[in-house]
């Protein structure tokens, strides 16, 4: 009890804040994409299509691939020609990120749908200019892009709807599914409700073939309900852009709030139960079904569907917001359906070996409970983290760890035993996490995967890193500098950069000013193309190496040659990146 006191005591101020899991860049300890073959080319990573063109308005929608994303404040929609008039672009709240370098931006992960308004007046064909802008979770930064859509006059054909959002699904994640739908079966205020389900379906026979059909009619209802939720939440967060909305404020502190609710019930500070009226409503129906016989079983498997318990309802409600972001009703029902199958496994696994098979309660129960509000709490801050500052993250996690390191018995010195021994090894890791969350917190560190940062300790005396690039930004220059080096036998870096590049402004702090790194490029001339307004000239130079944007990082030999193989793609740290300069010097 006294360790339960000192959980609540942390945590009990976790709804006040949280913040940025997401801290608006990739961490460079992940190490470095070296080659352009681990990123997409710009129109597959982001697939524009048109929805729809009536005489109110055009629906456009982005599909950025798995670990891309869009910036908000790049969009740019004109027509051609420019008389015809195009309403401000509706966007929903997009997803806030704080980068230390970059300040504060607005993006998009999910499916984006943008809505145009047009002249109803005006019935004329036009060409719709989009300019857009994003990068790669990795540390690719994309120049702004553009494509041009032809429009039909109002009044004639529409756009045919769109296809472009693929069926996101596998048969492995269908296995998931099954695996989280069992898992949430065993939750402590579902699996006492087996043996009563069980009389409800089976009404005394419970083994045997007989028992087998019964239960697999009231699984097969159930899951078919869940499926049928599943379909629905995909059209609608294709439609709706579900994901994109969830973004704002008004919407992610509610759920958050939801979610520590949960939690709290979790760690048994209150119950939650259905109002008196719903219950006694549902458990009549239930009452009224014919036990026994097929049709029964499957009546009473849609009104178990309704009675999702609240172990349940947190937990689906995720797994409905990643439905909704795919935008695909095939594979929502379908994941949804293997849920469902999932929780009722262990129904049939009863109806046909008898109750031998249920588990006993005892203090398990409560261990899996209070896992599960731990979780609870995760996913709460994972929520807000979306809205709040990168450091506020970092403390609030460092708040969760410590108060499942208290839990676990961290500071409790006393006799115990081999189990409680092991508890409390973890929960002095977690504590030693905790003090360094909150370290990096006030050092300014925003990452909880390494929160304490890279310590960087110049030389001294070594001369400022960023005092001897030469900038330029035409390709006339690139062409001068890289004649000038050869001529001279010197070797060339190559920095590709961009102000609106986050992972550029990574790199040229954090690696290319580390004092170890500086050693091992003494003797190169250092060149960085700044590519930030991203002209026509400038997107000639990335087809003509290859590129498709910033941060690149390029080494030229000697005799003028890249050095193609050790070319640097996206973001890297400095520790990979001074391997990298000394096999270039090997070669060299």
């Amino acid at each position: 009890m006294r360790r339960l006191l000192c959980l609540m005591l942390l945590l009990f101020i976790l709804p006040s804040a949280s913040a940025g899991l997401l801290d608006g860049r990739p961490n460079p300890t992940l190490g470095a994409a070296n080659n352009s073959t681990d990123f997409l080319p710009v129109h597959e990573a982001f697939q524009l299509s048109l929805v729809s063109s009536t005489a109110q308005a055009i629906t456009l929608r982005f599909v950025p691939s798995q670990g891309y994303y869009l910036y908000r404040q790049r969009f740019q929609f004109r027509s051609e020609p420019a008389d015809i008039k195009l309403g401000a672009a509706q966007l929903p709240a997009g997803e806030s990120k704080h980068d230390e370098y970059f300040g504060d931006v607005e993006v998009y992960h999910g499916i984006l749908d943008v809505t145009l308004p047009r002249d109803a007046s005006d019935s004329r064909a036009f060409t719709l200019v989009v300019t857009y802008q994003g990068c790669a979770d990795k540390g690719l930064c994309y120049p702004p892009e553009t494509e041009r859509l032809n429009i039909e006059g109002a009044g004639t054909a529409n756009a045919s709807p769109d296809t472009s959002a693929k069926a996101a699904w596998h048969w492995s994640q269908l296995a998931l599914f099954f695996l989280g739908g069992l898992a949430l079966t065993f939750t402590p205020c579902v699996l006492p409700m087996l043996p009563i389900v069980s009389g409800f379906v089976l009404h005394g026979r419970v083994s045997g073939l007989r028992g087998f059909k019964l239960s697999l009619a009231y699984v097969l209802a159930m899951a078919a309900c869940f499926a049928l939720l599943g379909a629905l939440m995909g059209l609608f967060g294709a439609q709706l852009n579900l994901q994109a909305r969830l973004q704002s404020p008004w919407v992610l502190v509610p759920f958050a709030g939801f979610f520590v609710i949960f939690a709290l019930a979790m760690f048994g500070l209150f119950e939650l139960q259905l109002p008196q009226a719903l219950s006694s409503r549902l458990n009549r129906l239930a009452d009224g079904t014919r036990g026994g016989s097929l049709w029964g079983a499957a009546m009473l498997g849609v009104v178990s569907s309704l009675l999702v318990s609240p172990c349940v309802s947190a937990p689906l409600a995720g797994a409905l917001l990643y439905i909704s972001a795919s935008g695909d009703a095939l594979g929502g029902a379908l994941k949804l359906f293997a849920l469902g199958l999932g929780m009722g496994a262990p129904l049939l696994l009863i109806a046909t070996g008898g109750a031998a098979w249920l588990p006993r309660s005892g203090p398990w129960l409560v261990t899996v409970k209070n896992a599960i509000g731990v979780l609870l709490l995760g996913v709460a801050l994972f929520m807000l983290s979306r809205i709040l500052p990168g450091q506020i993250t970092l403390l609030l996690v460092g708040l969760l760890a410590a108060g499942v390191a208290l839990f676990l018995g961290a500071l409790e010195f006393v006799t115990k035993t081999v189990r409680q021994r092991l508890a409390q090894l973890l929960g002095l890791f977690l504590l030693a996490y905790a003090l360094s969350c909150w370290y990096g917190a006030f050092s300014g560190q925003a990452d909880p995967l390494n929160p304490i940062g890279h310590a960087q300790s110049p030389q001294a005396g070594t001369k400022p890193q960023s005092a001897r690039w030469q900038t330029i930004s035409t390709p006339a220059e690139l062409d001068a500098v890289l004649a000038e080096a050869r001529g001279a036998g010197q070797p060339l870096l190559l920095d590709w950069y961009a102000d609106w590049c986050i992972s550029c402004k990574v790199i040229e702090h954090e690696v290319l000013n580390e004092a170890n790194v500086v050693e091992k490029l003494k003797g190169y001339r250092l060149v960085r193309f700044d590519i930030t307004a991203s002209n026509t000239e400038q997107r000639a130079l990335l087809d003509r190496y290859k590129l498709f944007g910033p941060p690149a990082l390029m080494f030229f030999a000697r005799n003028g040659g890249e050095v193609a193989d050790l070319r640097v793609i996206g973001e890297i740290n400095a520790v990979d990146f001074a391997e990298r300069v000394a096999k270039v010097n090997d070669q060299i």
